[in-house]
């Protein structure tokens, strides 16, 4: 175990409310992904191809190895791989899967991915930083700057390519937000029930697969706030940069009102799918006030 991630029991954290592992990863064996299928498409879906120029896709539709998907302002999309492996795309969100790997290139945006413990893993690659995926679904950010990543199951490591040692394992309900050119930082606590009632990658889509195991970390974490092991907190963390705030109860619930229909009421930037609003519960607690 990380000893960055380890607690003493007796220690009280807070939880923040945000809307988002190498510990599994075979390498070895991985066979590279080759296709995935456009299941669900919400919005002004693209297809880029080699030229640059982005093309209407329709659902079930096949992209091939070295494909890109783009998503317009207000819309979303899932692709299925041919291991069960779900990627769903926010707005304004760029995607490459590479040809012959098993990497997935994030240009920009968010991306919620669900990897099954059938599949063989993948590697999400961001500017700077990555992380390796089996087992685990993992909500993943990226802009110019900044990113932030989110583990709703499973277990995983955040790690910045070309740095030895520069990484650290997240758990379930834990995220890492920061800058790709800066060393990894440590974690903060986010509450995942808060994540599946606001986030549109999960309520505008099926139930993943993953769904029973996701619910029963959140159960967990409540359970951790009844025993004040988590406490809540009204921190947050407002659009797609790093600022913490102090914002008041009905501040955060007219961000959550709002946002549930309107995903870019409450962003003080342009940024239209970015990880969706946690609350903290953790010490110290961060709130994200966003919606994916």
């Amino acid at each position: 175990m990380d000893k960055r991630s380890q607690q003493p029991k007796d220690i009280v954290r807070c939880l923040a409310v945000l809307l988002f592992p190498l510990a599994t990863w075979n390498s070895g064996v991985a066979a590279p992904i080759k296709q995935a299928r456009l299941t669900q498409a919400i919005g002004d879906v693209r297809l880029v191809g080699s030229d640059g120029i982005p093309r209407p896709i329709l659902v079930n539709d096949v992209l091939d190895a070295g494909s890109t998907l783009q998503t317009g302002l207000a819309s979303r999309a899932e692709l299925t791989f041919a291991d069960s492996t779900v990627a769903r795309l926010a707005a304004n969100t760029l995607l490459t899967f590479e040809n012959g790997t098993r990497n997935l290139n994030l240009g920009d945006g968010a991306l919620l991915i669900q990897v099954p413990k059938s599949a063989k893993g993948a590697r999400i690659h961001a500017a700077g930083v990555a992380a390796a995926i089996s087992a685990t679904t993992v909500m993943f950010e990226h802009h110019p700057g900044i990113y932030k990543v989110l583990v709703l199951e499973g277990n995983g490591r955040l790690y910045r390519p070309g740095h030895l040692g520069d990484s650290i394992l997240v758990h379930p309900g834990q995220m890492v937000i920061g800058n790709p050119n800066s060393a990894v930082s440590d974690p903060v606590d986010v509450d995942i029930g808060r994540f599946l009632k606001t986030s549109h990658l999960i309520i505008d889509f099926a139930p993943l697969r993953s769904e029973s195991s996701i619910v029963s970390e959140s159960q967990k974490q409540q359970r951790q706030k009844s025993k004040k092991v988590l406490i809540d907190t009204n921190l947050v963390i407002f659009g797609g940069g790093t600022q913490v705030s102090l914002a008041e109860p009905e501040q955060t619930d007219a961000v959550d009102q709002g946002t549930a229909t309107h995903p870019q009421a409450a962003r003080p930037n342009p940024t239209p799918d970015s990880i969706p609003r946690p609350r903290a519960t953790g010490s110290p607690a961060v709130d994200a006030a966003e919606r994916q």
